[in-house]
């Protein structure tokens, strides 16, 4: 067994997968519409679905906005430098929820916290050094 998909719903698709594709640098795998059931999907990720984890947009027609709840936390990504990747995201827009910095509990570990557009937060987690991976595992 493996982990497929996240899915989290999303007011504006087109938004949204700009926001995941050019502040996050993942790629449109596909998209498809069922005019039917009235919803879009879109599958976005670092590489193809036969060997990664990726994120489903689901974009519910003429629905723009969601209460995000207290059940869900957030999305996480690895980067290879947390500060390196605020900045980025940063100079294109993005919102910095928690600038890069030490874990409160773990100082070995840095991450950041930033915003999608529709509110969800995704965690950056600093890639270790190879003497850090070795203590993590």
């Amino acid at each position: 067994m493996r982990i497929l998909h996240t899915m989290i719903r999303v007011g504006d698709l087109e938004r949204s997968i700009q926001f995941y594709t050019e502040l996050l640098g993942m790629r449109l795998l596909r998209r498809q519409e069922y005019p039917e059931g009235k919803f879009t999907l879109a599958f976005l990720g670092y590489g193809p679905e036969s060997g990664n984890t990726v994120i489903e947009l689901t974009y519910n027609w003429g629905v723009d906005t969601y209460e995000q709840g207290t059940a869900f936390g957030h999305l996480a990504l690895e980067v290879e430098d947390a500060a390196q990747a605020c900045a980025a995201i940063r100079e294109k827009g993005g919102k910095i929820l928690y600038e890069a910095a030490p874990m409160l509990f773990d100082k070995n570990i840095i991450i950041a916290f930033i915003e999608d557009p529709d509110g969800y937060q995704i965690e950056l987690i600093q890639k270790p050094e190879s003497g850090q991976q070795a203590a993590l595992s």
